[in-house]
């Protein structure tokens, strides 16, 4: 796993600020796990995993395998072995900084177990005491099972307008979120858009997930506070 950031005395000049996240070796992850997001910041998510077939669903603390009601789902996305980027990526927006967003890879059907009791989560602003990104990843490990979720572009306190993409030429998805959602329909925990699926199945699936964020603030530490598990 490797983290890179670039900094130069312009990026505290500029009102549009970027951190990116380069994948290193491939398993069962999001690179990084959790990290941290201002209100307004895009968080994306990379499907770069080659070969993988994963999903970015949100959840609870208590229940990190198993969806949040009315909360955001990506859809299955398939990348298959020896792909190359531009790879299919998923866009959410911070509605509310002050709350924990967590986050599963709903896929059940690998071996020799599933995604997120193989400790496939993450986290947008966990705290850094109790409810942890750390005690949320073991509550993960400790799952008796995982429950699929619902596709859908808003989510609780976060917002996509829309689906993954771009799924072209070797990329599909399956039950994935179409549509535009409705602005500001995340913190009430809206949802939208359709289900849909291009051919890819929600089977068997390695590789990691990349996250990246881009943001609008004022201050580099406010903006882009990373908290690596």
């Amino acid at each position: 796993m490797r983290f890179s950031t670039s900094v130069s005395a312009l990026t505290f000049a500029a009102v549009a600020l970027a951190q990116d996240v380069t994948n290193g070796q491939p398993g069962l992850v999001f690179d990084p796990p959790s990290v941290n997001a201002t209100k307004g910041s895009v968080v994306t998510f990379v499907f770069d995993g080659a070969p993988g077939n994963h999903t970015v669903a949100q959840s609870s603390f208590q229940k990190p395998c198993e969806p949040l009601p009315n909360g955001f789902d990506s859809g299955y996305i398939f990348v298959p072995q020896g792909s190359q980027g531009p790879f299919p990526t998923f866009n959410l927006t911070i509605e509310d900084d002050t709350k924990p967003i967590w986050f599963y890879c709903a896929q059940s059907l690998s071996k020799p177990q599933p995604h997120c009791i193989s400790g496939m989560v993450g986290a947008i602003n966990a705290p850094t005491t109790n409810n942890t990104f750390d005690a949320f990843q073991a509550l993960a490990k400790s799952a008796a099972s995982v429950v699929p979720p619902s596709p859908a572009l808003s989510g609780v306190n976060a917002i996509a307008t829309a689906g993954p993409g771009p799924l072209t030429g070797s990329f599909s998805g399956a039950a994935v979120p179409t549509g535009t959602a409705p602005a500001g329909s995340g913190s009430s925990g809206g949802s939208s858009g359709t289900s849909s699926s291009s051919g890819a199945s929600p089977t068997k699936s390695n590789g990691a997930g990349t996250i990246q964020i881009s943001g609008v603030a004022a201050f580099l530490a406010a903006a882009f506070g990373v908290v690596l598990a």
